[in-house]
């Protein structure tokens, strides 16, 4: 009898799951070409559509596939034929077996990102990418080269960043959390350092001009990296010191950082939070 009830609710957890999403609108930026941004909830998307097709960068929830495909399907007249994942969270995967099955696209990832996702008993196969890599890859699309390259123990140990070289667009994956505190993910091979090192590398590469597309966020540019970069830096650098002095994480919670920090909170990795990663991942 118990059992009757759960399937009978299963149907009606994934109508409210759906709904959620209900009044999600994707919005599209022209960045420059054949390339544009899309937002709307979950991880913000990179897009490649001209005359060879559609690529994208990530793709958001499972509910959103429709629309995305609709927003897509506005500036080019083809389907998605590759989609790249820049690291496994939901929010940036939760379309793959939507656009596989609907579009027969192509997903791209690092190989971590494919352990990861299927090791989730609840993966559903069609969502697995299906070419993998250890390093990166180069795609020759719509008259650009798009450079995928992974970067090691940053956000997750399965991260990659994509740059459009003749656009000169760079999209970060969750390597950057635009204006707020970033999400380490230290059970899936995140690390501190290591998040902070690649930020280091991918500035040293950019130029000023340069639009950056981040994980989550508006659109940004070399300066806004930055200011995320000082802020890692400074928090890690005080988090670090009071640890080393015999500060608890209880009592460093309760001093908190500086007043100056106080904006980059937000509801996922509020102040708290980002201070029990500084403390827990160094």
């Amino acid at each position: 009898m118990r059992l009757f009830f759960l399937l009978l609710l299963l149907p009606f957890s994934l109508l409210a799951n759906d709904d959620k999403f209900a009044d999600v609108k994707i919005e599209r930026t022209h960045l420059a070409e054949s390339v544009y941004m899309l937002t709307g909830a979950g991880g913000n998307i990179g897009v490649s559509a001209g005359p060879d097709g559609v690529l994208i960068i990530d793709d958001q929830f499972a509910p959103l596939a429709e629309k995305i495909a609709a927003s897509v399907a506005d500036v080019a007249d083809a389907e998605v034929k590759y989609i790249v994942n820049t690291h496994y969270h939901g929010d940036h995967t939760g379309g793959n077996a939507w656009f596989k099955q609907k579009h027969h696209a192509t997903v791209f990832a690092h190989d971590n990102v494919r352990s990861r996702l299927a090791d989730d008993e609840n993966h559903h196969h069609d969502a697995l990418p299906v070419v993998t890599y250890e390093e990166g890859v180069k795609f020759h699309f719509n008259g650009d080269t798009i450079r995928v390259m992974h970067l090691p123990a940053g956000h997750t140990d399965g991260d990659s960043v994509v740059w459009f070289e003749k656009a000169r667009v760079l999209h970060t994956g969750d390597l950057f959390f635009e204006g707020r505190f970033p999400y380490i993910d230290l059970g899936a091979g995140g690390t501190v350092a290591g998040y902070i090192a690649n930020v280091e590398r991918l500035i040293s590469m950019l130029e000023d001009d340069m639009q950056i597309i981040s994980g989550h966020g508006k659109l940004s540019t070399k300066a806004d990296y930055q200011k995320s970069l000082d802020m890692m830096k400074e928090t890690a650098a005080f988090v670090l010191t009071q640890k080393r002095a015999g500060m608890s994480l209880e009592q460093l919670t309760e001093k908190g950082l500086d007043e100056k920090w106080k904006d980059w909170s937000w509801n996922f990795i509020t102040e708290e939070k980002w201070i029990a990663t500084l403390y827990k991942g160094q």
